[in-house]
Parts: C-alpha cells; sequence; structure tokens
C-alpha cells in the first residue's frame, strides 16, 4: 500500500484535536519503573551526549522507530521549523532566527509575530513567550567509533517555564534490544519548572505537564514517523 503523509493542521481547534484529543497509534513514552532505572538511561544520556541530567526533576523520553536509514531521518529533522505537519505550531508557534536552528523561541498562539525583536515597557514580559531552544550542540555525523550511527540536536531551555536541556536523538536500530526498524527516534526534555526543584515537585503540576506533553509528543513523533517513511518512499520510487 502506497504511504501518504500527515494531515497538515488547519488553526488551534484543529491542533487541540491532532495533538491532544486524538489517540496516538503508536505509544513512544518511556516509563522509569525505579531510580536505578531512571539512572541508567542518566548515564546514557551523558555517554551519548555529554550533558548530565540528574539535577533535574523532570525527565521525560519519547522514542519511536521509523523505517528509514538514520541519516535520511536527521536530514528530515534538520528541515524542522514548526510550520509542518508534525507540530502544533498554530498554539506553541516556533520562530528560528535567521532561520537557522541554532537559536529558536517557542510562543502560545505565535503572539507576538517577531519574538525576536527588542520588547519596550510591559511588553517585555513577553506574557505569551513559552521557552527559548539556544544549540549546545548539532552533532551531524556520527562520532569516531560510534557503531550506532547516532546524530542529535541538543538545545539548552531558557527563557520560560522548562529550564534544562532538550534533546532529539537518532540512530540506527539495535536487533538485539528488539528494534526492527532502520531506525530510532529519540525526544529528551529535562528540567525544573522555572529552574525551581520545589515547585517541579508539585505532583498537580507535573502530572499536568506530563499528560499534555506525553500527548502531544506522542503525536509528534507518530506524525514524523510517517512524513519520513512518505518520503522515503517517494524517494526510493523516483
Amino acid at each position: 500500500m502506497s504511504k501518504h503523509p500527515p494531515s497538515k493542521s488547519s488553526g488551534i481547534l484543529s491542533d487541540i484535536r491532532f495533538f491532544i484529543f486524538d489517540r496516538p497509534a503508536i505509544a513512544t513514552s518511556i516509563k522509569f519503573h525505579s531510580e536505578e532505572e531512571r539512572r541508567l538511561y542518566s548515564e546514557s544520556i551523558m555517554q551519548r551526549t555529554g550533558i548530565g541530567v540528574d539535577m533535574y526533576r523532570v525527565l521525560n523520553i519519547h522514542r519511536i522507530g521509523i523505517e528509514t536509514p538514520a541519516t535520511f531521518v536527521f536530514e528530515e529533522l534538520l528541515k524542522w521549523n514548526g510550520d509542518s505537519s508534525c507540530w502544533p505550531n498554530h498554539i506553541a508557534k516556533v520562530t528560528l532566527k535567521d532561520g537557522e536552528l541554532e537559536h529558536i523561541k517557542v510562543n502560545l498562539f505565535g503572539w507576538p509575530s517577531d519574538p525576536f525583536a527588542p520588547r519596550k515597557g510591559i511588553a517585555r514580559l513577553q506574557l505569551f513567550h513559552l521557552f527559548n531552544l539556544n544549540a549546545i550542540n548539532i552533532q551531524s555525523t556520527p562520532d569516531p567509533f560510534d557503531f550506532d550511527n547516532a546524530r542529535y540536536l541538543l538545545y539548552k531551555c531558557s527563557g520560560g517555564y522548562p529550564i534544562g536541556v532538550f534533546s532529539m536523538y537518532v540512530r540506527s536500530s539495535i536487533p538485539e534490544r528488539g528494534e526492527k526498524e532502520m531506525s530510532q527516534l529519540f525526544i529528551m526534555v529535562g528540567f525544573n519548572f522555572y529552574g525551581n526543584k520545589t515547585l517541579t515537585k508539585l505532583n498537580i503540576i507535573n502530572k499536568t505537564w506530563e499528560a499534555i506533553h506525553n500527548r502531544a509528543t506522542a503525536h509528534i513523533m507518530n506524525r514524523f514517523k510517517q512524513l519520513c517513511e512518505w518520503r522515503f518512499e517517494k524517494f526510493v520510487n523516483s
């Protein structure tokens, strides 16, 4: 059966439907069943990216298998600008400074229209500003002796509610771990709410954030998988 791209959202209401209300086809959230399991994931993140996440109360990781080579998946990640069928861009508007992935601002409903413009007076509060992403490392080619063929985008989160790190990481699948697709995509975020560990301990804040974030991230990854596999099929058959 010929593959097809994900349908594109047309506004805030369809963002809510596509990314929050609908159930994702594939569950992507990785659950930690013990502190030891979280510690092992934290060590893996440190080994692969050089970034420690032990200081963050929130460590949220999602994974999905994609039936395309890791190189192809990463090239698709490099095209990310928010304005696509894979991101709820009407709710959380992504703006790239100078069109590059190194500096990104994410604003609620796209207000203001140019978040990089200088602000004066009360507008400096930027009440609709969700967070900034500033690149720590964009690893476009695997490290020497990296047999997993890994590439990733790693960012510092600041200027909003998440103070921490964010990464989109792709590697070739490892059959010994039961991974059947050509590649695996991970999305990781580690942070404290507004940089405050005490605030992050509040269960109602964590549970509400996780419920929304996990559903939206699962849809983002399912849609990205669909987009990659559709484009790869077109590439192979061209």
